[in-house]
């Protein structure tokens, strides 16, 4: 499991409003993307819809979708090419990695939210930043990295409060200040031979099963044979056996074993409509006493050991049903074995070359209020929509097809 969650008083790293740090730290972007991620290039759409919102001042609010861990790097790069750095709000686990992580993620734009709670400082510090129009705010709405660019998960609805909150202060103090959104749509393509890159990390994980590695069948078959076997190590783990259906109804069926008693005891068996949400809400549930040190320490192991099933659950929710069988893009075997690798050992390793193509969409206009009884968010819905429609998934959440040559290697 990797430290996304802290059983430590959490102290707010506010947002840093120097200008020399982050304009350095902004000119080694590339370079970093480059060295630690494999992204070699960065192609930018729509670039001019972001100046013309900056030109016009108004308070700007970026909501990308949230694919891989450079995400940010890859906005930071394009809002450099727009004459700005954004600030970026980020989860406070990245800010107890370490002094001198904390240090430069605050020079570089980004300043804490602490997911577990209600981070009031947070709140009222990405509503400042939009009011005084300054920066862009950077929030990714997902929540957490997907792992896959043929996919959107739900919405946090923490980005559309923030925004209106916004909207209200802004109009409050001028009736002529705008704060607009700008969904951005981030896809990589990768360069190299996918079969290459991804042999020695099935050689690995079938090894770990204690296999001959299968180099004689094919990419695909491999990638869904490891899949199926990790899926039915799980299922044995927490069901007794392997069970049958679809791969989502088993996801589900393991999802709701994980989560369901422990909602029964935390939440009065409370159930939110997403995984995500639900993980979420357990989270904010068990740890306040745990942060306070007011648990034994048979207790503490308890609840860390419902926080492994907890992260579990939310990282089988990122898996998609008939992801790779539907459309085996050498991108979807290549996140599909990447999560794999993440999933068993908390570390993916770098393939590249990649490529990152942004796109940056139309303003939304936000408005200070919200109609009561609307059966959804008009904003986050427009963040979805737009989502969508630049990365070519639609409401079927299949993407364009792009022949998998290399499925057979």
């Amino acid at each position: 499991m990797q430290a996304v969650v802290v059983d430590q008083p959490y102290r707010f790293s506010p947002p840093y409003h120097g200008k020399i740090w982050p304009w350095l730290i902004q000119r080694l972007t590339r370079r970093r993307l480059r060295k630690d991620f494999g992204v070699h290039s960065v192609e930018c759409r729509g670039i001019e819809r972001l100046r013309q919102s900056m030109a016009a001042g108004h308070g700007i609010l970026l909501a990308p979708n949230h694919c891989r861990p450079c995400d940010p790097l890859v906005v930071n790069e394009v809002c450099r090419r727009a004459g700005t750095v954004p600030l970026v709000m980020a989860s406070s686990h990245l800010f107890a990695e370490g002094r001198i992580k904390a240090f430069l993620l605050r020079r570089a734009g980004a300043f804490s939210i602490y997911r577990e709670g209600m981070d009031r400082q947070a709140l009222n510090a990405a509503i400042e930043i939009l009011d005084q129009a300054r920066r862009p705010l950077l929030i990714f709405p997902e929540g957490i990295i997907s792992r896959h660019n043929d996919r959107l998960n739900s919405m946090m609805d923490g980005t559309s409060f923030i925004a209106r909150s916004a909207a209200k202060k802004r109009v409050d103090r001028n009736p002529q200040a705008n704060v607009v959104v700008h969904p951005v749509a981030l896809r990589y393509r990768f360069h190299g031979d996918v079969g290459q890159a991804l042999g020695p990390v099935l050689d690995e994980i079938e090894q770990r099963f204690c296999w001959r590695p299968k180099r004689e069948l094919g990419l695909l078959e491999r990638i869904q044979r490891v899949g199926e076997s990790l899926l039915c190590l799980k299922e044995l783990e927490y069901l007794g056996e392997p069970q049958h259906g679809t791969l989502g109804d088993r996801i589900e069926r393991l999802v709701d074993h994980l989560l369901v008693p422990l909602e029964q005891e935390w939440v009065k068996g409370e159930h939110d409509a997403t995984t995500i949400g639900r993980v979420k809400k357990l989270r904010s549930a068990i740890l306040p006493d745990m942060v306070r040190n007011e648990v034994t320490e048979a207790e503490r192991q308890r609840r860390w050991r419902q926080l492994g099933d907890m992260y579990l659950a939310q990282q089988l929710c990122c898996y998609p049903d008939d992801y790779i069988r539907s459309n085996p893009t050498p991108e979807r075997m290549l996140e599909t074995v990447e999560r794999f690798e993440e999933d068993m050992t908390d570390i993916a390793r770098i393939h590249g070359p990649l490529s990152a193509t942004v796109e940056i969409g139309e303003p939304l206009a936000v408005s200070p209020t919200r109609e009561r009884g609307a059966a959804e968010d008009p904003l986050i819905a427009g963040i979805e929509r737009q989502l969508q429609q630049m990365l070519g998934i639609g409401e079927s959440a299949e993407c364009e097809v792009r022949t998998a040559e290399l499925q057979t290697t």
